[in-house]
């Protein structure tokens, strides 16, 4: 039997955005999904970066998602490296501003380095967002995506039922 390569890979600026990271991270787990995990600064380790960035479609990476507080720069300088589509992540940290200047850093790209961007936080909406890219050339993964969509609407009718 054939191992699953990796698909997704998720970075951070820090390890303290693990806390957030973690929601991305689980939700591929729950869709059997192998992860890769690693701390790399866009502004402390530069060359480790850019050398990740553009080695990471030989590496058999699909996706890449970026988490990033502060001045966020890990996205989009990433997304500059490579031709994989960049998720970028804004969060809230301690050097930021309620996690605003996250998310403008990471939606504010210029044009021809297209990085996608969920909510400040949102880590989840990340990792689900993967899934939905990969599931373009995976029915198995697109049936699996089906069934949770359908599973969101039961629980909105379940708590209907309690009005």
């Amino acid at each position: 039997m054939k191992e699953q390569s990796t698909e997704v890979a998720i970075i951070m600026g820090s390890i303290s955005d693990m806390n957030v990271m973690r929601e991305a991270i689980e939700v591929l787990k729950q869709f059997s999904i192998p992860t890769y995990v690693e701390v790399i600064s866009a502004h402390r380790t530069p060359k480790k970066m850019l050398d990740f960035a553009q080695s990471a479609r030989d590496k058999g990476f699909k996706v890449i998602i970026a988490g990033a507080g502060g001045a966020a720069h890990l996205p989009g300088m990433v997304a500059s490296a490579t031709t994989l589509p960049v998720i970028g992540v804004p969060i809230n940290s301690s050097n930021s501003v309620e996690g605003i200047d996250s998310l403008l850093s990471i939606v504010q790209m210029p044009g021809g380095v297209p990085v996608a961007s969920v909510a400040i936080n949102g880590a989840k909406n990340a990792g689900i967002l993967a899934l939905q890219v990969l599931a373009t050339s995976n029915d198995n993964l697109s049936q699996k995506l089906i069934d949770y969509k359908e599973d969101l609407k039961a629980k909105v009718d379940e708590m209907n039922k309690d009005i």
